[in-house]
């Protein structure tokens, strides 16, 4: 089988690297891809928003499978472009991908269907926004409708600064207010083929730039897997949440291929849902895609084409612990250039047993330097979380560059 993958980042790396172990997968091709992925994938530098350039690289490639990384090419329908070109696709469609490019629409959706989500209320036009968050109960949760990067939420604890989130994101487009939820966060994934929900695994993210959940909002800063507080029962309602997901997506005529993220608030009364997102995680996919066992792409295929049926995804024992390494200036304004020392040539870090390092900002030129924000997932794997976090956080000592920002913190609280 030949692969391409389409993005840039370090949720297509591990993508890349998942699929290259495979016994049917005999090529993987990544667009655009980054240097980072060299030693398993073979990069084309073809922009995300060239719809004609990467339909004609699929077909020089010959490939059977089209797997379709970042959330906006798919919001921006590239999945349906594809499909109509007679490519096998895994990712949704521009109408099933509003789960994650409209916060309103996905809200709308979960009440509609039953699914557990806090109350909540759209407000189209900044004065609407102002007059609510005069309001709004505190703490409130407030949200860009459409994508911001995972960086399109505020938590505020003081009514002055949900006026001013309600300003600054209503100056951008339509705003959902939110009830704000007690509970711990979880990440729960699923691969879909348009019926069938097979349940992917659950990780938790850390959100926040700073130790102890302090500072900006950022893409995600780290991510582990299994979660501690995820219990059998609690396991079983997210189940169910992702399967009722589908199958609301399916009854309201848009039908979901690809992987479904839902983001869970585990509270007193059971998990509830604080968003969708319409495409793995990142930085949650470099933590799980080391724990999927079995030919996933012979899995991903068969979702592709809507045959997926009724088995189940083998789910690897141990655990994985991914520790993200941001430039110097992230969120804001990340630093590029800067020289990274630590890594070998292929791009990995020499001397550590079982880990693995996902580039997703980086550039080579006989060195290798930061090219963005979030520039690299270091994945520590172990028997137990523990040793999984160990192993994580000992390569991090090893790979430096000047401001590298990192969260030492994750994990404490299992």
């Amino acid at each position: 089988m030949r692969v391409l993958v389409i993005g840039g980042g370090g949720r297509e790396h591990a993508l890349a690297w998942r699929l290259a172990l495979c016994p049917s997968v005999e090529d993987v091709s990544v667009a655009p891809g980054n240097p980072g992925m060299g030693q398993v994938a073979r990069c084309r530098s073809v922009p995300l928003a060239d719809r004609a350039r990467l339909t004609a690289l699929a077909g020089h490639e010959r490939a059977d499978l089209v797997v379709v990384g970042p959330e906006e090419p798919l919001c921006a329908g590239l999945a349906d472009h594809l499909r109509s070109e007679g490519l096998a696709v895994l990712g949704p469609s521009a109408a099933a991908a509003r789960i994650e490019g409209s916060k309103a629409w996905a809200m709308d959706l979960c009440h509609r269907h039953g699914l557990p989500a806090p109350r909540s209320q759209v407000c189209a036009t900044p004065d609407e926004a102002l007059e609510v968050a005069a309001a709004w109960p505190l703490p409130a949760v407030v949200k860009a409708d459409g994508l911001a990067a995972g960086k399109g939420v505020v938590v505020a604890a003081e009514r002055a600064e949900v006026v001013e989130a309600a300003r600054a994101l209503s100056a951008r487009g339509p705003v959902v207010f939110e009830e704000f939820l007690e509970g711990r966060e979880v990440s729960a994934f699923a691969l879909c083929d348009g019926r069938t929900a097979r349940f992917y695994g659950v990780a938790r993210d850390h959100k926040r730039l700073l130790s102890g959940d302090l500072g900006p909002m950022t893409g995600g800063m780290g991510a582990y897997t299994p979660v501690a507080d995820v219990d059998a029962p609690t396991l079983a309602a997210i189940r169910d949440i992702l399967e009722r997901a589908v199958a609301a997506l399916a009854d309201e005529g848009c039908p979901f291929v690809g992987f479904l993220f839902a983001g869970l608030m585990l509270t007193a009364d059971g998990p509830r849902v604080l968003e969708f997102n319409c495409r793995f995680g990142d930085p949650e996919a470099q933590s799980l895609l080391p724990q999927i066992g079995g030919d996933v792409a012979l899995e991903w295929l068969a979702a592709a084409r809507g045959e997926l049926g009724d088995g189940q995804t083998v789910l690897r024992p141990g655990a994985s612990f991914g520790v993200v390494l941001a430039a110097p200036g992230y969120p804001v304004a990340p630093q590029l250039g800067v020289p990274i020392a630590g890594l070998g040539p292929d791009g990995q870090i020499p001397g550590y047993e079982d880990v693995l390092c996902f580039h997703a900002a980086t550039r080579w030129d006989g060195r290798w330097q930061t090219a963005g924000g979030r520039v690299l997932t270091v994945v520590g794997r172990g028997g137990d979380l523990a040793r999984a976090r160990e192993r994580a956080y000992a390569a991090v000592e090893a790979v430096r560059f000047p401001g590298a920002q990192w969260r030492p913190d994750m994990g404490e609280r299992p």
